[in-house]
Order: structure tokens, then C-alpha cells, then sequence
């Protein structure tokens, strides 16, 4: 998610910007669009595992279906089958026309029928950063980082021509031989040249899309076949498992050896972005195929807002994932710091928000009135000028917003020019064209004290959107007024601290469920340097032809894919562990503190950051490996959960493909799903609730003794029954109730505070939030 108004999005800030700029997808016609369609269990194909999700039996199973259920009257325009499922969901996609729709909609054999919709997609010191070291910890526990785990990237393809991350490692061994995929040749993409023992799978879904353009993909615009041509993909992929690259930078920036977090696991690619967004068909397509598969990990660095958890192809495909024991992680967001924006929220997966690391490549403004301003940039060249030179603000030279051709080259020529908000690069390129020599480009209002890095196309530098004020006061005071501009390069420090939570990052609460808590967790999402596509440019403008093989980007889609490939480790090294206890145990070891002792801040405003904006905390590979207790959910807990939020037998059966075992004989409390954090909603005139827990002893001490030390939410009472759990060999799982008494309140308002659970060894934390609305 981003900066651009969009539906389905990859998450980093970088497309969000570019997309936002770009034209929108139009149906072929007003009254034909595909349509995803779920359809009783008792009416599906057999599961098979045809390339593509459309073997020859699906197509006429599903068609003869459709013909059957459509009246002759209703037979034109003739269905046209897009997608069949059979692993993520029980159902097909379909061109249809609305009229169809509306009729098949009421058949006793559809669950359910929902439009196809567009979505977004929302290094070399992150890995020191997180503390792993292939000498102890999770790394050496995971087979050296991750051996035999495969990770499923959900993405815009890969680019493996000529990029060392993906190359063949002769110490690696074949993946899993429980791993059904392959890699996909196309006149692109040489399979038998590109994949290996790191990338193993490769394939495409473009139906949705193509659906939805009315016309095949233009493929001297993109490629046909799991290719990368954005970039995207390639780095969320090297992100999540990479191979160790020496000398990996950007224009010199951040140089030192990429490689991703679980650097010794296998890669699986499902390409299902395109160059204008990813479809909820084509991301249903691939998440099944990854399901049939059976990859070990999805890793899902995209999203968008859907009305209910039944029609979010994400939720829907997760959930079928988990119950097959396949972790999945997804991104937030990128639409903070504003609260209930975070995407991607079923309790069964992780949702992650995005966080700094102590890295930053600071950009410095010298004015001519001495006054000297810190921003940041990824420039590739020198500084301005060792002197002073002519500054000037945008607004005065014919642009406020820095447009290409509307700048006035009389007045630009031979200055710097400070725009107003936009997408710096490009308007850098216009600041260019009109004969500047340099530009200032401000941070959003909303960020606050945050700023983002950009692959800068002339001597430019960000800055906050405060010093941006005073930069333009600046040009209208002074008679004559000069700046120039110092580049920094790279700078790892320990203040200001890090890690913070990034002002672009979206925050809860939960906008379905308020009694669950997200985002999960948060990780590494700024200035994230990665493998990139050759097929586009740093700053994914076409009029930016600088090629590069790794690239600097921010937003939670660089974040997900650090809690994927740890997820790929602790897979690995706890084999007998569960999806949600390896979520739970990295909950529940995340820490809220950061490298100088202190709260972990906002980086909008430097306050401490509270659960709605980074979850249980930021994520700790090494205490993940031994976090003492979890909290373990089955899918008959998911489905109690279901049937809490008051779903239909029919809702219910989206998730569980079998309508005939999803009749709720009770609706428990939602918030009593055996999650391993507490949120907790009030009435304005307060009350007390109680929610319920289950946890599992996976320490080593089979006999260890728990206490709870209790942080009541302000205002409220915050009481733990029984305090002390006592494990032995026959009592490895034990329960506990927690209860919270609030007062009143004359606002809509929320507080926190936490347990924790400890042996003397083990520190097993959950934030407790009371919100009342």
C-alpha cells in the first residue's frame, strides 16, 4: 500500500508512488468482469495439481457446472472459466456477465460470489541488525540458515539473469523431495538456465489480469512468464533468502554483503503482480499452486481493503495453507500512521508492520543564512558545489508540485528548487529538464519526523516536511537566496535509536475483529538493499535508464519477507512446531525496547509506539528458538472463531471447502481464540471482560514453574487466574483467564500494559490493550 489511492497493492512505497502516477485497468466492457466464485464441496473437481490451476477435466467440469445452473435465457454472453481452485479455495473464476452473476449468486451450489479486485503490493545490515550470526543462534539451530525449507513468494517474479542472489550454490543440497513445483520456461525465461537448488520453482498467473485488460499482456511492455520486469518480487525474494552477495550496494550506498535471512532455504516464485496490479483470481491461482506444491512458507507482500475476512482471497488462501501446515506471513501496509489501515488481518497469519534499522544515508541542506538541515538521499554523484548556489521555490518558478514541462526554464536554470510533496525522482527528472541543478523535495505532513530515502536522478535530498517550511521561508526572505547540498553517504550509528516503527507503517486496531490484535509484529522495512530486476530502473521511471543489480526501497513489503525467512529457520529447527507456534513464539520472545534501552518510538512524532502500531513488538529471531511457551491454535479453533463472528454455515465453508461441517452448535467469545496477545473492548461506560488462554511447554525443563508478573492497561484493573502454572510430563499444556475491570470514558480511547509469563529463564510477554469506542 502506499502513497497512490489504489485497491490491491504490492507493499512498497516505491510502486505505490510509480502506480499512482500510471492508468488504471478498465474491464472490457461495463457489464462483463470476472467474478470469483465458491462453490459447495460436494461440486468441486478432485484436487490435481495441473500447472496453472486449469487442467482439461477442471475446465469442463466447471463450464458443464455453469451451463447447468444458467437458464438458457441467461446462456449470452457465453461464461469464459479463468481459474479453477482446488488447494486455497473450492470454487472457480469466471468472466460473467453482471446479470449472470446476480442469477447464480442465489444457487443452493454457490457459497459465495464476489467481483475480482485489484490490489496493491504493499540486505546487507538487517540480518546483523536482527543479531543472527551463522556461528549460534537460530541460523546454526536451522541447518546453517534454513536447509530445506522452501519459500513460497507471492509476488511479481523474479529476475535471476546475471543476479547473484539466485545463482546455483554447489553446497546446497536439492530441495525437499515433499516439494511438487517446478520452474516454467518461457521465450523469456529459460528455466533450465535460471533455476537451481536456491530458486526451485517458477510460475505465472495472468488470467485475472488479463481479464480485467480485455486484451493479452502487451509483452514488449512486460513479460509473459515469471520474469521480473518490476522489481518487486526479486527483492522481497533475496530479502526472504537470498544468497550471500560480497560487495552488494547501491551507488556505492550500503555496501556490504546482502543476503537474506534464511540464506540456505530454497525459493519458490508465483508470479501474480503485474505492471498494473495484482488480482484477487491470479492471487487465489497462485497461492493454490504454492498449496499443491507444498512449500513450507508464503510470503505475501501485498493486500487491499475487503469488507469481511470471507472475501479476502489472502484470508481465504492462508487459511487452507495453515491447515496444512505452511506458515504464512503478510504484509500491513503502507498506509500510516493513520490507525485501522493495516490489511491482511485473519488471525491464522502474521501480519507485519515495518520498522528502522540503525542505518541512514543522510543528505545535509547548507543555506545561506548558515542554517543547516539533515535530510537523506540515494544520489549517485557528487555534491553540488563545494559554494553556495541560487535556490528557488517551485511555486514561484511556475509548479508547485515540480511538474515535467511547467516549470519555467528562465527562472530554474542553474538553481536548486525546493518543490512541494511528490515523488522525488520524478520530480527531480522535471526539475532537470528545466535546467536545475538540484532539488529539495519535502516528507509528507502526516510523517512527522520522518523522511524516506529515494534513488535521487540529480543532487537532491529529502527532508521533513517542518524543515521544508522553513526552507521556503527561508527563499521568500532573503534577497538572494543559496544552498548547496552534502551528501553524507553511509551512516551506521547508534543514535538516533533504532529500531522505530515507520510513520508509513499501517496500524491497528483490527477494523474486523477489534478483540484481535494487529499488526502481529514488526521488522526491518526501511532502506531495505536487495536484489533487483534488470528490466527496470531504481526509481521504476522510464525516463531513468540507470540499471542496477540491488536496490534500496522501504515499506512492509521488505518487512515481510525478514519474518518469512525466519519463519523458514524456526520450520527448520523446531520441525514438530506448528504455523501458529512459530507465530506464537515470535510474539511472545518480540522485544520493546530498542538499542539504547528505551521504548521503541514512533518515528512520527518520538513517542513510545504502542500495540496498535507495532503489535507484540519488533521481531527476535534468536529467542524465537526458545521461547518456553506458545500458544497453539488448531483449525477447529479458527472455525469456534468463525462461528463467534456470527458467519453463515456458507461464509464458513469459503475457509473450510464443506459446507456440511461448518453448522455452529455454539458461538464462543471471539476473543477467546488462543492468541498469544489481549485485546479488550469497552463500552464508553467501562466493565470487565475475560478472555481465555491455552499454553503449551516446548522448554526444555519438562517441569518448569511459571509466575506472572501483570502490567494493568491505566485505568483498569488487570487481574491473572491462576497466577502460577505448574508443568510436568503429564501436564505439558495448562490454562489461564485473564480479566480486565475498566472505568468509564467520555472519549473513545485505548491503553495497554502486558503479562509476562517467566520460568527464571524465559520471558513470555503479551500486551494486554483496552480500547473503549
Amino acid at each position: 500500500m502506499g502513497l497512490g489511492k489504489t485497491l490491491l497493492v504490492v507493499f512498497s512505497l516505491l510502486h505505490a508512488l510509480v502506480l499512482a502516477t500510471s492508468v488504471g485497468v478498465e474491464h472490457a466492457t461495463d457489464d462483463v468482469s470476472t467474478y470469483i466464485i465458491h462453490v459447495a464441496h460436494v461440486h468441486a473437481t478432485p484436487p490435481t495439481h495441473a500447472s496453472q490451476c486449469m487442467d482439461q477435466h477442471a475446465i469442463a467440469h466447471y463450464t458443464s457446472f455453469l451451463q447447468g445452473i444458467l437458464p438458457s435465457h441467461l446462456s449470452e454472453p457465453t461464461p469464459r472459466l479463468v481459474y479453477a481452485y482446488s488447494h486455497a479455495a473450492t470454487g472457480f473464476a469466471a468472466k460473467l456477465a453482471k446479470h449472470q452473476a446476480t442469477h447464480i449468486v442465489h444457487h443452493p451450489s454457490i457459497l459465495a460470489i464476489f467481483p475480482d479486485k485489484r490490489n496493491e503490493l504493499q540486505t546487507t545490515l538487517s540480518p546483523s541488525f536482527l543479531g543472527l550470526s551463522p556461528s549460534n543462534g537460530l541460523v546454526q539451530a536451522s541447518n546453517d540458515g534454513g536447509t530445506g525449507a522452501v519459500i513460497a513468494v507471492v509476488d511479481t517474479g523474479v529476475y535471476p539473469k546475471n543476479r547473484r542472489s539466485f545463482t546455483a550454490d554447489p553446497s546446497l543440497p536439492p530441495p525437499p523431495s515433499t516439494f511438487r513445483g517446478h520452474c516454467i520456461s518461457t521465450p523469456s525465461f529459460n528455466a533450465t538456465a535460471y533455476c537451481n537448488n536456491k530458486l526451485v520453482g517458477a510460475k505465472y498467473f495472468c488470467r485475472g489480469y488479463e481479464a480485467a485488460l480485455g486484451h493479452p499482456i502487451d509483452e514488449t511492455q512486460e513479460s509473459k512468464s515469471p520474469l521480473d520486469t518490476e522489481g518487486h518480487g526479486t527483492h522481497t525474494a533475496s530479502t526472504a533468502a537470498g544468497s550471500a552477495v560480497p560487495g552488494a550496494n547501491l551507488f556505492g550506498y550500503a555496501n556490504g554483503t546482502a543476503q537474506g535471512m534464511a540464506v540456505r532455504a530454497h525459493i519458490a516464485i508465483y508470479k501474480v503482480c503485474w505492471a498494473k496490479g495484482c488480482y484477487d483470481s491470479d492471487i487465489l491461482a497462485g497461492m493454490d499452486e504454492a498449496i499443491a506444491d507444498r512449500v513450507n512458507v508464503i510470503s505475501l507482500s501485498l493486500g487491499g481493503r475487503s469488507e469481511q475476512l470471507y472475501n479476502e482471497p489472502t484470508s481465504v488462501g492462508a487459511f487452507n495453507a495453515i491447515r496444512r501446515g505452511i506458515f504464512v506471513s503478510a504484509a500491513a501496509g503502507n498506509d500510516g500512521p493513520d490507525m485501522s489501515t493495516a490489511n491482511n488481518l485473519a488471525p491464522w497469519m502474521v501480519t507485519v508492520g515495518a520498522s528502522s534499522i540503525n542505518r541512514r544515508f543522510p543528505a545535509n541542506i547548507i543555506l545561506g543564512n548558515g542554517e543547516t538541515y539533515v535530510g537523506t538521499s540515494l544520489y549517485s554523484g557528487r555534491n553540488t558545489a563545494a559554494s553556495l548556489i541560487p535556490l528557488v521555490y517551485s511555486g514561484d518558478a511556475g509548479s508547485r508540485l515540480c511538474e515535467p514541462g511547467k516549470l519555467s526554464r528562465n527562472i530554474v536554470i542553474g538553481k536548486i528548487v525546493l518543490c512541494e510533496i511528490g515523488y522525488a525522482p520524478a520530480q527531480e527528472a522535471a526539475v532537470q529538464q528545466a535546467g536545475g541543478v538540484g532539488a529539495i523535495v519535502p516528507s509528507r505532513n502526516v510523517y512527522g519526523q520522518f523522511f524516506l530515502s529515494s534513488p535521487d536522478l540529480i543532487p537532491a535530498s529529502t527532508v521533513t516536511f517542518a524543515d521544508a517550511n522553513a526552507i521556503y521561508s527561508y527563499t521568500q526572505s532573503a534577497a538572494n537566496p543559496v544552498a548547496r547540498i552534502e551528501f553524507r553517504g553511509t551512516m551506521i550509528s547508534q543514535s538516533p535509536y533504532a529500531p522505530r516503527v515507520a510513520a508509513f507503517s499501517s496500524r491497528g486496531p483490527n477494523r474486523f475483529v477489534a478483540e484481535i490484535l494487529k499488526p502481529d509484529i514488526i521488522a526491518p522495512g526501511i532502506d531495505i538493499l536487495a536484489a533487483w530486476t534488470g528490466e527496470n530502473s531504481p526509481s521504476s521511471l522510464s525516463i531513468d535508464t540507470r540499471r542496477v543489480e540491488f536496490n534500496i526501497i522501504s515499506g512492509t513489503s521488505m518487512a515481510c519477507p525478514h519474518v518469512s525467512g525466519i519463519a523458514a529457520m524456526l520450520k527448520v529447527a523446531r520441525p514438530d512446531w506448528s504455523p501458529t507456534a512459530i507465530k506464537s513464539a515470535m510474539m511472545t520472545t518480540a522485544y520493546e525496547v530498542d538499542n539504547g534501552g528505551n521504548a521503541i518510538m514512533s518515528s512520527v512524532n518520538g513517542r513510545a509506539a504502542g500495540p496498535f502500531e507495532l503489535g507484540s513488538g519488533h521481531v527476535d529471531p534468536n529467542n524465537a528458538l526458545d521461547p518456553g511457551l506458545v500458544y497453539n491454535a488448531t483449525t477447529d479453533d479458527y472455525i469456534a472463531f468463525l462461528c463467534g463472528l456470527g458467519y453463515t454455515p456458507n461464509q464458513i465453508a469459503i475457509f473450510t471447502r464443506d459446507s456440511t461441517t461448518t453448522y455452529c452448535s455454539r458461538r464462543p467469545p471471539i476473543g477467546d481464540l488462543n492468541y498469544p496477545a489481549f485485546s479488550m473492548v469497552f463500552a464508553r461506560s467501562g466493565g470487565q471482560v475475560t478472555q481465555r488462554r491455552t499454553v503449551t511447554n516446548v522448554g526444555a525443563n519438562t517441569n518448569a514453574v511459571y509466575d506472572v508478573t501483570i502490567t494493568a492497561p491505566p485505568g483498569t484493573r488487570l487481574t491473572v487466574a491462576p497466577m502460577r502454572l505448574t508443568f510436568n510430563a503429564q501436564r505439558k499444556t495448562l490454562d489461564y483467564a485473564i480479566t480486565l475491570s475498566a472505568g468509564s470514558s467520555n472519549s473513545p480511547y485505548n491503553a495497554w500494559g502486558d503479562i509476562v509469563w517467566s520460568d527464571g529463564q524465559h520471558m513470555v510477554r503479551s500486551p494486554v490493550v483496552a480500547t473503549w469506542k
